[in-house]
């Protein structure tokens, strides 16, 4: 089995690695962009991303997800949370544990995704659940202890915005138009009460106001 290990600090990259490498391959990045590209060069069966960032790892799962569709990905995260979650399974991460876990457990982590199983916190599943049973047509958004509902497509503009890409690149993913995607954008904005796209990101991405 091969296996992609992405973090930026070396002595997670090796503990990850002395975790997983009794009968595994490991490729080693130290961040996203160079984890793509190792991840197309040496075609891994799983991905592991403990990257910082949370848009740095939402960006790179979307990333793998388009460039080596048959690998599992598995995202681990200092700080469980429910909308990023979401976020990491929307964009094709079929694990997402916490950073913490237990390295004797994690073989078992990445045995369970190669059979085709998932790695996800058990308290988390049911909105995943509510979201599969057709609750999914809008979604909705914690702001400052309030929900805010979304549209579809507004959700899918807010994803790929939340993953850094730019205006071009979202009308382009979604095949629309970036006047559309500004509109999209312009009224998610007034939603949660953002004035600037600044704003709105401290909305979607409240780490980087810590």
């Amino acid at each position: 089995m091969k296996v992609l290990i992405a973090a930026e600090a070396l002595p997670t990259r090796t503990g990850l690695r002395l975790a997983l490498e009794q009968d595994v391959d490991c490729v080693e990045a130290g961040d996203g962009p160079s984890a793509v590209a190792a991840a197309r060069a040496a075609q891994p069966d799983v991905c592991v991303i403990d990257l910082e960032a949370q848009r740095q790892r939402l960006r790179t799962v979307n990333e793998l997800q388009a460039g080596v569709p048959d690998a599992a990905i598995i995202v681990l995260t200092d700080r469980l949370d429910e909308d990023e979650f979401m976020a990491v399974v929307r964009a094709g991460a079929v694990g997402y544990v916490s950073a913490n876990v237990d390295p004797a457990r994690l073989p078992a982590v990445v045995q369970s995704v190669m059979r085709g199983e998932t790695a996800f916190p058990r308290r988390f599943v049911r909105r995943l659940i509510d979201e599969l049973r057709g609750r999914g047509d809008r979604y909705s958004l914690s702001v400052g202890g309030r929900s805010v509902t979304l549209t579809g497509r507004e959700w899918e503009v807010v994803e790929l915005f939340r993953l850094g890409y730019s205006t071009r690149e979202i009308a382009e993913r979604l095949g629309i138009s970036q006047i559309t995607t500004r509109r999209h954008l312009g009224a998610v904005e007034a939603k949660v009460g953002a004035r600037t796209r600044g704003e709105l990101l401290d909305v979607l991405l409240p780490e980087r106001r810590r």
